[in-house]
This record gives C-alpha cells, structure tokens and sequence, in this order.
C-alpha cells in the first residue's frame, strides 16, 4: 500500500517564521463502512454540527478513553468550527 498523500495545510511542520509549533501530519485511512451504518453516522454529525469525519474522530477518541487506550501524548481534539484567521 502506498501513503496517502497529504492536502494542502496538512504541512508535517509549520512555516518558517509562522510563529506556530510543528506539528505531525494527521494520518488518513481509507475507512470502509455499511450503508446504513454511514448514514447514522452523517446524521448525528449533522445534528452536531459536525463533518462525518470529525464525528468518527470523537467517537474513536471516546472509546479508547473509555477503555483506558487513549494515549497520553495524543494531540487533543481539533476545535468545532473554522480554524482562527491568521494575517499574513
């Protein structure tokens, strides 16, 4: 299998002279899911306010804290909402 590309803001590092820490690249999977169960799925991230893809991160980050898995050096979870604006 071959890595998946990154999109464009998704730089492993910030820019030089951003002011902002480097941070790791977020990782993608190819998730294959039941019909019906996507569907759920959209439907509750739409009733939150959020992107399916956002939802299934906090729904994962849910279960291995429940279950004592969530690393400790796991970044916290992105902010609802767009990123703040930056002048530059």
């Amino acid at each position: 299998m071959t890595p998946a590309a990154t999109e464009p803001g998704d730089d492993a590092a910030s820019s030089p002279g951003s002011g902002r820490p480097a941070r790791a690249a977020r990782k993608q999977v190819l998730l294959r899911l039941d019909p019906a169960i996507h569907d759920a799925v959209a439907r509750w991230a739409a009733d939150d306010l959020r992107s399916v893809n956002a939802q299934i991160d906090l729904l994962l980050r849910r279960a291995l804290r429940d279950a004592g898995r969530l690393p400790r050096d796991a970044a916290p979870a992105r902010r609802p909402g767009r990123p703040p604006r930056t002048d530059g």
